[in-house]
């Protein structure tokens, strides 16, 4: 059960580690859009769990951060809804103590999945100048990290700026051959080389409307494939 996974968090790095053989939960437990029917084949991570692991990152966040001013990047899409619950709970840490942390964000977009392959082929879209993070805190803020190329090219990007500090919250961190060495400051969730949909995470555009995070399943990839 999600208890014996929680069990193994190896402290603020790695987040909460979730083992290749995790089965999932079944489908049945949890109320889903009737639309993705046959579409899935478990829930990965539930809502509630994803909402309370956000809460954690955001108080690791005011820890180390707070009092600072910060630009937050979000990373779209699928970074969206991890970064407006993100943002709304490190809100109410700064209503609700000493520390406060005046916060701008700003959206840029990557472009390079094709189906359920990434490609080399990478777009950053609304990045062109971001001169306004010259000696500026940026958190940048993505939904799931995989080899870590892409974050590495990004990053590379915002450099350029010369912000004074970057940090990296990212939800998930995908187990996969030839992963980088360069996690996320701050780590949702380190999960299995699965395709997972929900929460903001697409396949193809759809998904997005799903609370959970899922599997998606075989027949689900072919219906929505381009």
């Amino acid at each position: 059960n999600m208890a014996d996974v929680a069990v193994q968090s190896e402290g603020r790095s790695s987040g909460i580690v979730i083992n290749d053989d995790w089965p999932g939960y079944s489908l049945d437990l949890f109320n889903y859009p009737a639309h993705y029917s046959g579409d899935l084949d478990c829930v990965i991570i539930p809502h509630g769990v994803i909402m309370d692991r956000t809460e954690r990152l955001a108080r690791n966040i005011m820890d180390d951060l707070g009092d600072h001013d910060i630009v937050v990047l979000c990373v779209l899409k699928g970074g969206y809804q991890f970064c407006a619950d993100l943002v709304d709970r490190i809100k109410a840490l700064s209503r609700n103590s000493n520390h406060t942390i005046p916060m701008r964000v700003h959206f840029i977009r990557l472009k390079s999945y094709l189906n359920d392959q990434s490609t080399e082929d990478l777009h950053i879209v609304g990045a062109e100048d971001l001169s306004f993070l010259a000696g500026k805190n940026v958190l940048v803020v993505e939904a799931i990290v995989g080899t870590g190329k892409t974050m590495q090219t990004l990053l590379k990007h915002v450099e350029a700026f010369r912000p004074k500090m970057i940090k990296v919250a990212g939800l998930l961190v995908k187990r996969v051959p030839h992963n980088s060495p360069c996690l996320p400051d701050y780590v949702g969730f380190e999960i299995p080389n699965r395709f997972v949909v929900g929460y903001a995470l697409d396949y193809n555009e759809y998904f997005r409307d799903l609370n959970h995070i899922c599997a998606i399943s075989e027949s689900g990839k072919t219906k929505y494939k381009i």
